[in-house]
């Protein structure tokens, strides 16, 4: 079954890893030695898919100073088409509208130069931007002829204080998203309380629940941790001062993304709701991408352990 089959058909079991392009002033040798580990690291690995970042300055969302500098990368679907194309398996590229003209995103949706078949559409990160809104983008694509299916974000945490998370999720797929990635997630009652209200907003409807992709993301140094919080995930305060005290950062971390991965499965398995897992590393250092995959082979195995018991069970009744 395709990507495209399996979403459609509102299947679970998803297994994405989700990577930034390099830097834009990057040289070529640079890039197309980046390309080659990317594709080492996951190559064996039984990935629905590939998610490929499109990174904004988002200095304007919040006043807290950023961690790293920002620097401007590679346009992620230029960087798929023409160094990832060894990997062999879908692409999901997230496309920020805000950069977009009107008259540019409806050339981008027509000429489609990079042969996208996948996309997340990310609004601007300040409402004062002056560039497509969010509600635009999907409005032009709902009126052109493109075949690309379409994503959207969603992010659990915001549900803590408006409790709209899986309303948010409901607008969107009436403007044709078919599945959603989340936002890094380390609060698993967050993550619990909007499916909870996904599932039952749906339930006495005739509409189908859409994938849900939890993003889980490895957290190695005070560093890292800083940068996540920037970035708008929320960590909970006491796995904050875990993290701050301990001897170990890295292998806490993980501890609580095995955590999540295997309660959100099981939650999920009994209501029969569809999700899958996308991991990442937001950080370069070697030990927490090595940490990412490690945590991608976990989650694997996870999955084919939590559809086995599915099977099992349906088999006995």
């Amino acid at each position: 079954m395709t990507l495209k089959d399996k979403i459609e058909n509102h299947k679970g079991g998803y297994l994405f890893y989700g990577l930034t392009p390099p830097k834009f002033s990057t040289d070529e040798a640079s890039i197309q030695t980046i390309a080659a580990n990317q594709i080492a690291r996951l190559q064996g690995i039984n990935l629905d898919a590939l998610v490929l970042y499109d990174i904004q300055d988002e200095s304007a969302r919040t006043e807290m100073p950023r961690p790293f500098p920002f620097m401007q990368t590679l346009d992620p679907g230029f960087y798929s088409k023409h160094y990832l194309q060894e990997l062999v398996i879908p692409k999901i590229i997230y496309k920020s509208v805000g950069k977009f003209s009107q008259g540019s995103f409806q050339s981008w949706l027509t000429e489609n130069p990079n042969q996208i078949e996948y996309a997340v559409f990310v609004g601007s990160p300040s409402a004062h931007d002056s560039g497509l809104t969010l509600q635009e983008a999907y409005e032009i694509k709902q009126a052109s002829d493109s075949k690309l299916m379409i994503g959207g974000v969603t992010i659990p945490e915001r549900h803590l204080k408006k409790e709209d998370e899986h309303i948010r999720v409901s607008k969107k797929r009436e403007h044709g998203c078919q599945f959603f990635i989340s936002q890094c997630v380390y609060s698993l009652d967050h993550a619990k309380d909007f499916l909870s209200d996904y599932y039952y907003s749906t339930e006495t409807g005739n509409t189908p629940l859409a994938p849900i992709i939890f993003t889980l993301t490895p957290c190695g140094s005070l560093k890292t941790l800083q940068f996540m919080e920037w970035l708008g995930i929320h960590i909970p305060k006491w796995l904050k001062n875990d993290l701050k005290n301990c001897e170990d950062i890295l292998s806490r971390s993980m501890d609580i993304c095995r955590t999540v991965a295997k309660e959100l499965l099981e939650y999920c398995r009994i209501k029969n709701i569809p999700i899958g897992f996308n991991i990442e590393s937001v950080a370069i250092r070697k030990a927490e991408i090595d940490a990412s995959i490690e945590l991608l082979r976990e989650v694997e195995m996870m999955q084919r352990a939590s559809a086995l018991k599915n099977q099992l069970l349906q088999g006995n009744k």
